[in-house]
């Protein structure tokens, strides 16, 4: 992906890279600090400047493999005054890479319409097309709920009480362990792709918005 792509598109890919984990994070933040928690707000994070968001290795995965991530939002559970919070303020992220795609999806069917293929010479419908797979990508890569993913503050809520305790206990052990062995295997071993259906479910998500 990364080697293949036009110079002028890989400088705009890079920008909506930036732009969606940027939103994924201040997503967080932003409701973590509704539901009373500020610690992300003090630390700098409940903020649209990339630079207090971005993590290095985390952002040349999503260029690499088409997921990846950005440094976690700090939280503080005993500041919380809504039940649930936890599962509001890991939502927010994938949520907000959701409704990001979802939005450019329709510029896209707009100006797809018009015949507004190019922008002053720029592949815009293209640039559109990979700003969507990225931010459909994050989302379901960061639902899986294994280790410090936001998945694993989410699937709980869906499980029975001895269920999420049984699960939670395994994935504060090993969690982060499978989650680094199967990026791992997926990036380097030929012919091995654990996370094959996140793209193929992005695309399917795209098709049927477009």
């Amino acid at each position: 992906m990364l080697f293949s792509l036009p110079p002028q598109v890989l400088v705009i890919l890079i920008f909506s890279l930036i732009f969606a984990l940027t939103f994924h994070e201040f997503g967080h933040a932003y409701v973590a600090h509704l539901c009373g928690d500020d610690t992300a707000k003090n630390a700098g994070r409940m903020s649209l400047n990339p630079f207090v968001h971005l993590d290095l290795f985390g952002s040349l995965m999503v260029l690499a493999a088409g997921f990846g991530y950005a440094k976690p939002v700090p939280v503080s559970p005993n500041n919380y005054r809504v039940r649930n919070a936890d599962f509001y303020v890991a939502s927010a992220g994938p949520l907000m890479n959701l409704v990001l795609g979802v939005g450019a999806a329709f510029l896209f069917s707009f100006l797809a319409k018009n015949n507004l293929s190019t922008l002053a010479g720029v592949p815009i419908l293209e640039l559109l097309y990979l700003f969507i797979f990225i931010n459909f990508n994050l989302c379901l890569f960061n639902l899986i709920p294994l280790g410090p993913l936001d998945g694993n503050s989410v699937l709980p809520h869906f499980l029975p009480v001895n269920l999420k305790l049984r699960f939670q206990h395994w994935n504060y052990r090993y969690g982060s362990q499978a989650l680094i062995g199967l990026v791992v295997l997926s990036m380097f071993l030929p012919g091995f792709s654990a996370f094959s259906w996140i793209a193929s479910i992005s695309k399917s998500m795209i098709n049927g918005l477009l």
